[in-house]
Protein backbone atom coordinates (compact mmCIF):
# COMPACT_ATOMS: atom_id res chain seq x y z
CA UNK A 1 0.00 0.00 0.00
CA UNK A 2 1.21 3.46 -0.71
CA UNK A 3 2.38 5.28 2.44
CA UNK A 4 0.81 8.55 2.21
CA UNK A 5 -2.24 6.92 0.56
CA UNK A 6 -2.12 5.38 4.53
CA UNK A 7 -1.72 8.67 6.28
CA UNK A 8 -4.77 9.91 4.46
CA UNK A 9 -6.89 6.93 5.59
CA UNK A 10 -8.73 6.91 8.72
CA UNK A 11 -9.50 3.49 9.07
CA UNK A 12 -5.99 2.50 8.84
CA UNK A 13 -5.05 5.17 11.60
CA UNK A 14 -7.92 4.34 13.94
CA UNK A 15 -6.95 0.48 13.74
CA UNK A 16 -3.53 1.16 14.34
CA UNK A 17 -3.58 3.30 17.11
CA UNK A 18 -6.25 1.53 18.74
CA UNK A 19 -4.10 -1.51 18.82
CA UNK A 20 -1.17 0.59 20.14
CA UNK A 21 -3.39 1.80 23.02
CA UNK A 22 -5.22 -1.54 23.85
CA UNK A 23 -1.48 -3.11 24.40
CA UNK A 24 -0.59 -0.13 26.21
CA UNK A 25 -3.16 -0.10 28.39
CA UNK A 26 -2.96 -3.83 29.55
CA UNK A 27 0.22 -3.12 30.53
CA UNK A 28 -1.09 -0.01 32.53
CA UNK A 29 -3.52 -2.50 34.36
CA UNK A 30 -0.90 -5.81 34.64
CA UNK A 31 1.13 -2.60 36.46
CA UNK A 32 -0.17 -2.21 39.95
CA UNK A 33 -3.61 -3.16 41.43
CA UNK A 34 -6.12 0.08 41.60
CA UNK A 35 -6.95 2.24 44.24
CA UNK A 36 -9.06 5.44 44.71
CA UNK A 37 -6.90 7.95 46.33
CA UNK A 38 -5.99 10.95 44.22
CA UNK A 39 -2.57 10.27 43.85
CA UNK A 40 -3.16 7.14 42.28
CA UNK A 41 -5.80 8.09 40.34
CA UNK A 42 -3.89 11.16 38.90
CA UNK A 43 -0.52 8.58 38.28
CA UNK A 44 -3.30 6.42 36.03
CA UNK A 45 -4.54 9.16 34.17
CA UNK A 46 -0.85 10.56 33.27
CA UNK A 47 -0.16 6.76 32.25
CA UNK A 48 -2.94 6.48 30.04
CA UNK A 49 -2.70 9.98 28.41
CA UNK A 50 0.99 9.48 27.72
CA UNK A 51 -0.43 5.25 26.71
CA UNK A 52 -2.69 7.61 23.98
CA UNK A 53 -0.25 9.68 22.98
CA UNK A 54 2.82 7.36 22.33
CA UNK A 55 -0.24 5.24 20.21
CA UNK A 56 -0.85 8.20 18.21
CA UNK A 57 2.86 8.70 17.25
CA UNK A 58 3.01 5.34 16.37
CA UNK A 59 0.13 5.27 14.24
CA UNK A 60 1.75 8.10 12.29
CA UNK A 61 4.84 7.25 12.65
CA UNK A 62 7.66 10.04 12.02
CA UNK A 63 7.07 11.04 9.11
CA UNK A 64 5.37 14.31 10.42
CA UNK A 65 7.01 17.16 12.62
CA UNK A 66 4.41 17.19 14.83
CA UNK A 67 4.74 13.59 15.76
CA UNK A 68 8.59 13.51 16.31
CA UNK A 69 8.35 16.80 18.21
CA UNK A 70 5.93 14.89 20.37
CA UNK A 71 8.39 11.98 20.56
CA UNK A 72 10.41 14.10 21.55
CA UNK A 73 8.56 16.05 24.32
CA UNK A 74 7.17 12.43 25.35
CA UNK A 75 11.01 11.42 26.07
CA UNK A 76 12.06 14.88 27.64
CA UNK A 77 9.49 14.34 30.00
CA UNK A 78 10.46 11.13 31.09
CA UNK A 79 14.28 12.32 31.26
CA UNK A 80 12.89 15.50 33.75
CA UNK A 81 10.75 13.10 35.61
CA UNK A 82 13.56 10.72 36.94
CA UNK A 83 16.22 14.06 37.30
CA UNK A 84 13.42 15.46 39.60
CA UNK A 85 12.94 12.24 41.39
CA UNK A 86 16.84 12.18 42.25
CA UNK A 87 16.86 16.03 43.37
CA UNK A 88 13.82 15.81 45.18
CA UNK A 89 16.21 13.14 47.35
CA UNK A 90 19.51 15.31 47.87
CA UNK A 91 17.45 19.03 47.61
CA UNK A 92 14.75 21.00 47.49
CA UNK A 93 13.19 22.31 44.66
CA UNK A 94 13.22 26.40 43.93
CA UNK A 95 9.94 27.47 42.92
CA UNK A 96 9.93 29.99 39.43
CA UNK A 97 8.75 32.72 39.12
CA UNK A 98 5.51 33.44 36.59
CA UNK A 99 5.90 36.28 34.40
CA UNK A 100 2.15 37.84 33.27
CA UNK A 101 2.29 38.00 29.45
CA UNK A 102 0.89 41.78 28.64
CA UNK A 103 -2.06 42.37 27.20
CA UNK A 104 -1.82 43.00 23.68
CA UNK A 105 -3.29 43.83 20.42
CA UNK A 106 -3.89 39.99 18.50
CA UNK A 107 -3.16 40.15 15.02
CA UNK A 108 -2.44 37.64 12.80
CA UNK A 109 1.34 37.52 13.75
CA UNK A 110 -0.10 37.08 17.56
CA UNK A 111 -2.60 33.93 16.54
CA UNK A 112 0.19 32.34 14.24
CA UNK A 113 2.72 32.39 17.49
CA UNK A 114 -0.49 30.29 19.43
CA UNK A 115 -1.02 27.88 17.15
CA UNK A 116 3.06 27.30 17.14
CA UNK A 117 2.05 27.07 21.11
CA UNK A 118 -0.47 24.59 20.75
CA UNK A 119 1.17 22.28 17.59
CA UNK A 120 4.17 19.89 18.67
CA UNK A 121 7.56 21.20 16.89
CA UNK A 122 5.34 24.18 15.39
CA UNK A 123 8.00 26.87 16.90
CA UNK A 124 10.34 25.84 14.69
CA UNK A 125 7.73 25.89 11.08
CA UNK A 126 6.62 28.42 8.46
CA UNK A 127 2.94 29.46 8.28
CA UNK A 128 2.32 27.31 5.63
CA UNK A 129 3.99 24.61 7.32
CA UNK A 130 2.59 25.12 10.10
CA UNK A 131 -1.06 25.22 9.00
CA UNK A 132 -0.69 21.97 7.02
CA UNK A 133 0.78 20.45 10.54
CA UNK A 134 -2.11 21.71 12.68
CA UNK A 135 -4.71 20.25 10.30
CA UNK A 136 -3.38 16.97 10.33
CA UNK A 137 -2.66 17.43 13.92
CA UNK A 138 -5.79 17.92 15.01
CA UNK A 139 -7.10 14.96 12.23
CA UNK A 140 -5.26 12.74 14.47
CA UNK A 141 -6.86 14.26 17.70
CA UNK A 142 -9.87 13.42 16.48
CA UNK A 143 -9.54 9.97 15.49
CA UNK A 144 -8.06 9.47 19.02
CA UNK A 145 -11.10 10.59 20.92
CA UNK A 146 -12.91 8.38 18.30
CA UNK A 147 -11.29 5.38 19.17
CA UNK A 148 -10.81 6.26 23.12
CA UNK A 149 -14.74 7.00 22.67
CA UNK A 150 -15.25 3.66 20.88
CA UNK A 151 -13.30 1.94 23.26
CA UNK A 152 -15.11 3.35 26.37
CA UNK A 153 -18.55 2.37 24.84
CA UNK A 154 -17.32 -1.23 24.39
CA UNK A 155 -16.54 -2.13 28.20
CA UNK A 156 -19.06 -0.21 29.64
CA UNK A 157 -21.87 -1.90 28.14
Amino acid sequence: MNPHRQSTNPNWMKSRFAGALLRALTKIRAQKPSSCSPRDVFQRYRRVKLAADKSLVFAVGLRRTWSRALLCKIRNQERRRKSLARRIKTQPIKKCEVKEKMNGEEDDIGQANELRKLVPGGESMDLCGLFEEAAHYIRCLNTQVQVMRSIVDLYST
